[in-house]
């Protein structure tokens, strides 16, 4: 068997999970810990992913440690309007409205824990010039429809028609520039 399963290591673990739950329709599959030291596997209709308590001291930093998210969660549900409605109602930042670009619907959000998300479907057929039939498959689950969770890095993509513009969080300092080499 094999899957990619973010984890999001985030500041206070049992709020996202509650977030998570009321803006996605996310299920707890597992959860281990106590008080606000927890980890727990969440579902999105078959996508499953991750939260976890975030550690500076142990070098697990969330967004609002870093000034900004280091990437993007890519959330492929049967109504991004609605998706998106629902993330804004649990505490999510507008970042940009559902709109129709690049072959798909898409809007973008970031969550009250500053982690940016896309949230999607394609307009066709996926990736582009394959037949109808080979779209990625959806499922009933979860409170979204069909969902899939897709991880990428922010400024890149895998396929360059495929969502992922970077886009610059408002209220957001940027991330202090690494110093020269030699310095």
């Amino acid at each position: 068997m094999n899957s990619i399963q973010p984890q999001l290591w985030v500041q206070p673990a049992p709020d996202a999970v509650a977030f998570y739950e009321a803006a996605f329709g996310a299920r707890v599959l597992h959860r281990v810990g106590e008080g606000e030291d927890i980890v727990a596997q969440l579902a999105v209709g078959d996508a499953a992913f991750w939260i976890a308590t975030a550690s500076p001291r142990d070098g697990r930093l969330d967004p609002r440690h870093l000034g900004g998210a280091t990437g993007r969660t890519l959330l492929v549900v049967d109504d991004p309007d609605a998706s998106f409605r629902a993330a804004l109602a649990a505490g999510a930042s507008a970042v940009g409205e559902p709109a129709d670009e690049h072959g798909w619907r898409i809007g973008r959000i970031v969550d009250p824990f500053g982690h940016e998300w896309e949230i999607g479907r394609p307009l066709g057929a996926w990736p582009p010039g394959r037949a109808p039939s080979a779209s990625p498959p959806t499922s009933t689950g979860g409170g979204s429809g069909g969902s899939s969770i897709r991880s990428a890095t922010s400024g890149r993509s895998a396929v360059r028609s495929a969502p992922g513009r970077r886009r610059r969080r408002p209220g957001l300092p940027r991330a202090p520039s690494p110093p020269p080499a030699g310095s």
